[in-house]
């Protein structure tokens, strides 16, 4: 059915308009970002209400019958649903029951008990229902209204304002899917009204449009198919709105089309939602779990009611969304993860590498790739799209957790597109985003490349800012950036890559050591920054006094036996370490104390300087030190010839070493080129090459911008000098 249509319905946009009074009214016991806290749960139940209440008698009549019965007798839960359900008719197909003997009209006509009962009447809902206003703690908005005595009028007003317009929310005058639409449009307004404290949970819808266009955008001619099956998944659903978008395009243009929703939301009033919508719409609600879709050590334990891991754990799904929480530390889930990740490995979601513990979103990512179906196993494959802020492009150095993600993902041909946002897109963070698209059935002209497409200017301004949100796509936008996707060509704003385009090895470059020595009073002083040899002088004993007294006094000797040792060395100026040692170390065994390895190193070092002119330090086998100090890293781009993928298994480290063996040669040649031409006493040291991976879709797009001249620089200068002249001479 088509949205544009459902939204020219002649109940919505008054419904709409009527609930937003209601809300308003609200005002003085609620600040305008609360409303929805009462908004959302009474919507629903007046929903519920709507549909339940010609048969509160038959239900609590059928109910109090069974409850009767003596155990072996009654009727199993499972079939006490059904029967309960099949009251309200043959149309329904998800459990949705009342067995309280209340409805909203019998609520108002009790008004000294309106709280009692209202509380009774939502602990007789079936227990999907129930939950959902559980979770909404929709129990403690009630005790709040009730004690401000608006509680009663705020019912009477809900259901008042809604007659005296002859409107009902009967699904005889309003479809489930009708309800869905207008549902979703009342959780939008009161979300961006909420920006602050729900945009974590919330997605713009225009967003969600993209990601669903794109991921469907090549399986048009599968998805038109009579009857088709799909199964799709968010694993951080939040309000369940790309689970609701990915619903509505699917069936946009196949109504045929079979579906399958599952999701996993930790936050009790988005799970609340998603949930509330899903029975709204009679669709399944028990496949969105309530979680922490990482996993909590023993969360059980803790009281908090989460599943502590995985909540389809045995599930692999057609499509999957997400946009998981930006920038979010994971060390509430950290004894979890790096559990399975140990015990599991890639027989677990996480075998790909664990990020800083700072950011998770790169854990989201493996816990989707790991629901993939696989297409030799399930005859089809999946395909992903998630929103990242910009680190898991980039962050993390050659052989890192993040690192060794993205070369999971792109050895393994996963990664189809990266799609920048414009900035100022997302209720809470004004922060450029990025789409990443994931399949394992890419199309033949896809394999072993990634799409990159810079959509940061397809944007249009809002009117009206909501949060750090000022930027929005049109429709246009949207048709424009799947379009981009879709023609997969080389364009100002698409870019084509191969996969080993994105690797790179990391190679450190040594230099030597070349030190000069002097014992010169500057350099003498310069032995009271060391701290090994002002410890000389300090007790190792916490209590004893005397003992204290007397160490100090024992180290404070040797601290200047030493320095008259070195007085008496004379101030000549050594480029050679040896030849000063030579001198040097007769001097420190002629003291009647033993002078430690950490001491002389001490010593060493106050008495040295940097000195390129200086011969080069060696150790007692004559190779080079190299001089920390100078010390550099090269990044050196993967070579276009070298097959790929790189290794033939991910996880063995010795295709890794064969892989360096093998790029010697690449690495020697940009030593020569790159290196040497401008130090030429530099050397690789290979025991510390590194592959790596990344992502820098900023640098493929960056547009050189030239300053501007300085005659129209120096023009503005006069013409504000000017100006502020002109504006002080008012002053006089």
């Amino acid at each position: 059915m088509n949205t544009e249509n459902i939204q020219q319905h002649p109940h919505h946009s008054t419904l709409v308009s009527i609930i937003w009074n209601i809300a308003n009214g609200l005002r003085g016991t609620y600040r305008p970002p609360q409303y929805r806290r009462v908004m959302l749960p009474l919507i629903v139940l007046a929903r519920f209400d709507a549909i339940l209440s010609k048969h509160t008698d038959a239900m609590k009549a059928l109910f109090d019958e069974n409850q009767q019965k003596t155990e072996t007798v009654k009727l199993p839960q499972t079939l006490l649903d059904k029967k309960l359900t099949a009251i309200i008719g043959s149309n329904r197909n998800q459990t949705l029951y009342n067995v309280s003997g209340f409805n909203l009209a019998r609520l108002l006509d009790d008004p000294d008990h309106i709280r009692t009962n209202l509380i009774q009447y939502i602990n007789g809902f079936s227990y999907k229902a129930k939950d959902i206003f559980d979770k909404f703690e929709f129990e403690k908005e009630i005790d709040k209204l009730d004690e401000a005595n608006r509680l009663y009028k705020v019912l009477q007003t809900f259901i008042g304002d809604l007659q005296s317009h002859g409107l009902t929310l009967s699904p005889d005058v309003i479809s489930n899917t009708q309800m869905g639409y207008l549902f979703e449009e009342l959780i939008r307004k009161f979300n961006e009204q909420a920006n602050e404290e729900a945009g974590d949970h919330f997605t713009p819808r225009e967003v969600i449009r993209l990601m669903v266009n794109i991921a469907f955008e090549e399986d048009h001619q599968e998805l038109s198919k009579p009857s088709v099956y799909r199964e799709i998944y968010d694993p951080t659903c939040g309000t369940g709105g790309m689970l609701s978008e990915s619903e509505k395009a699917l069936k946009g243009f196949n109504q045929e089309i079979k579906l399958s929703l599952y999701g996993q939301e930790y936050n009790n009033e988005s799970y609340a939602i998603c949930c509330a919508d899903l029975l709204i719409k009679d669709e399944p609600a028990e496949n969105i779990i309530y979680g922490d879709t990482l996993g909590v050590k023993n969360a059980k334990d803790k009281g908090n009611g989460f599943t502590p891991h995985d909540g389809h754990p045995s599930k692999r799904f057609d499509y999957m969304f997400a946009n998981p929480p930006f920038g979010v530390e994971w060390k509430i889930q950290e004894d979890y993860v790096k559990e399975e990740y140990a015990d599991k490995g890639f027989n677990g979601r996480f075998g790909a590498g664990l990020p800083r513990i700072n950011d998770g979103s790169l854990l989201f990512l493996q816990h989707m790739m790991s629901k993939m179906k696989q297409p030799e196993k399930d005859g089809q494959g999946s395909r992903i799209a998630v929103v990242f802020n910009g680190s898991p492009l980039f962050t993390g150095d050659a052989g890192s957790g993040e690192s060794n993600i993205r070369r999971y993902v792109i050895e393994n041909d996963l990664l189809e597109a990266v799609i920048a946002l414009p900035d100022q897109m997302f209720y809470n963070t004004g922060i450029y985003t990025y789409i990443w698209i994931l399949s394992n059935k890419k199309s033949a002209k896809r394999q072993g490349k990634v799409q990159l497409i810079n959509a940061t200017q397809y944007f249009q301004k809002m009117q009206k800012s909501l949060g750090n949100k000022r930027n929005e796509l049109s429709e246009q936008h949207i048709a424009e950036i799947t379009k981009l996707y879709a023609n997969f060509a080389e364009t100002k704003d698409s870019k084509i890559f191969n996969n080993q385009d994105f690797a790179y090895l990391k190679i450190t470059v040594e230099r030597p050591l070349r030190l000069n020595f002097q014992a010169s009073a500057e350099r003498i002083e310069k032995l009271w920054e060391q701290t090994t040899f002002v410890n000389l002088a300090k007790s190792k004993k916490l209590k004893d006094e005397a003992q204290i007294k007397a160490d100090e006094a024992i180290g404070a000797a040797q601290q200047q036996a030493i320095i008259t040792a070195l007085n008496g060395l004379g101030d000549e100026l050594y480029k050679n370490r040896e030849a000063f040692l030579k001198v040097l170390n007769p001097a420190l065994k002629a003291l009647d104390f033993t002078i430690g390895a950490p001491l002389k190193k001490a010593i060493l070092e106050a008495l040295s300087e940097r000195d390129q002119t200086a011969d080069i330090c060696t150790d007692n086998k004559g190779n080079k030190e190299a001089d920390s100090q100078l010390r550099d890293t090269e990044l050196v781009p993967m070579p276009s010839e070298m097959p790929f993928p790189l290794s033939l298994g991910y996880d063995n480290e010795t295709n890794l070493d064969e892989l360096l063996t093998a790029l010697r040669p690449t690495v020697q040649e940009y030593m020569k080129a790159e290196v040497l031409p401008h130090v030429p006493d530099a050397w690789l040291d290979e025991g510390k090459t590194k592959l790596g991976f990344e992502i820098p879709i900023n640098r493929h797009f960056y547009e050189y911008q030239p300053p501007r001249d300085l005659a129209v620089i120096k023009a503005e200068i006069n013409a504000l000098e000017q100006e502020i002249m002109q504006m002080l001479g008012n002053l006089q």
